[in-house]
């Protein structure tokens, strides 16, 4: 790996910390770690965790995952199919009874359900289980419920739990049938909530007994505690009339603000922070094919299935975003199927996500590489700042 050419990391990062922001200021934090060969071999961190404190961003900073929550959730769940309390061909509606007697929503209305949502139609977003979406019909309803949501918590401080936000879900219309669309959207909070029901534990303490505990990952949770949050990274939004990042003030998906308090809904989706060093210890597991310091998370078999593409022709046409091209998907994660039409660089069988906040993973098994970036702003910086990382990276590996 060249060295040199990693170098350019530093001024390409740099450059997107302030986004769209005309504020000089605005020297939002950011963090980067190179693996290869099973160690890492580049890692800096830039700006501030916290620009109000003028605190600088540190190695052991805590960011919210977001949707890089996803790829553990597919994890918990294989280790239950390895341990034969969970068969991927389950009915979700066995362990979420919300999911019983569902309907399709249609132009002519609603519909009865042909096949019973299953574990794997949840694992590949083939359910027709959508997030709340104002663009179209079915992210309204799925909007509505979780405004009400919102409303319970701020006015009746009444929080749904784990298990009752996903019988909700499962209540509202399905976008498709199941298994004939790929929809991003709630299915790994769904899947959060069947682990509990399965295991008889919350989902975070069957987390921390089965994965964070057994490879050290000592400050990955659904909270950070109060001896902690002065390790919690800010969280900015964009602001267009004043040109500035300003810190968030409002909610996204349901998750307890600013994750300073332990949840009643601990989302398999979203729900997570973590640091650097013990994301990088969840990829490293991933990359060591199941095994991290002789700890033994799921076996080989497993990790090969779960990382390549699931979907078919038809759910193919639906995966549609611009950052997916020549990517498939499964079991919570991109996998690249088509390298010659990403518009990036990178291997057939590469896989990760992201998160709303912009960061960033990706793991090649071929390579022996991965890529962990984080960052803590709404909606992230746009893809082209993770092509510009992955393109670099890339360009440094020498044969």
């Amino acid at each position: 790996m060249n060295q040199e050419i990693l170098k350019r990391l530093d001024p390409a990062i740099e450059s997107t910390l302030l986004g769209n922001s005309k504020d000089p200021d605005c020297n939002v934090g950011a963090a980067v770690s190179v693996l290869y060969k099973g160690k890492e071999i580049f890692s800096n961190e830039y700006g501030e965790a916290d620009k109000e404190k003028g605190i600088p961003m540190k190695r052991d900073a805590i960011f919210r995952c977001y949707s890089m929550t996803k790829p553990i959730t597919s994890v918990a769940v294989m280790s239950l199919v390895e341990k034969g309390k969970l068969a991927l061909s389950d009915a979700v509606s066995t362990y979420i009874p919300g999911f019983k007697d569902q309907r399709v929503y249609t132009k002519e209305g609603l519909v009865p359900v042909k096949t019973e949502v299953t574990i794997q139609h949840l694992l590949d977003m083939t359910a027709g289980v959508v997030y709340p979406d104002e663009s179209y019909e079915v992210g309204k309803i799925m909007q509505r419920m979780i405004d009400e949501y919102y409303r319970k918590i701020f006015e009746e401080d009444i929080q749904a739990s784990t298990y009752d936000l996903a019988n909700l879900i499962g209540k509202q219309p399905l976008e498709f049938q199941p298994g004939e669309g790929w929809r991003y959207g709630f299915c790994a909070d769904v899947l959060g909530a069947v682990i509990e029901v399965v295991t008889g534990k919350s989902y975070g303490k069957y987390l921390k007994e089965t994965i964070f505990e057994p490879l050290g990952m000592v400050d990955t949770d659904f909270y950070v505690p109060e001896e902690k949050q002065g390790r919690l990274m800010q969280n900015y939004q964009y602001m267009p009339e004043t040109q500035t990042l300003e810190p968030c003030t409002w909610q996204h998906l349901g998750l307890s603000y600013m994750h300073l308090k332990k949840p009643a809904f601990e989302s398999g989706g979203a729900g997570l922070v973590s640091t650097i060093d013990d994301y990088s210890k969840f990829v490293k597991m991933m990359l060591g094919k199941g095994t991290y310091q002789g700890v033994r998370i799921l076996g080989e078999k497993t990790i090969r299935w779960m990382t390549q593409n699931h979907l078919n022709e038809k759910q193919l046409s639906w995966y549609d975003w611009d950052s997916l091209k020549g990517y498939g998907y499964g079991n919570l994660m991109r996998v690249m199927i088509h390298e010659e039409l990403a518009e990036s660089l990178g291997t057939n069988g590469e896989y990760g996500w992201d998160g709303w906040l912009g960061c960033y993973m990706f793991i090649d098994p071929k390579e022996e590489l991965s890529v962990i970036y984080v960052i803590q702003k709404c909606g992230g910086n746009g893809y082209r700042d993770i092509q510009v990382i992955r393109d670099i990276v890339y360009s440094a590996l020498e044969t």
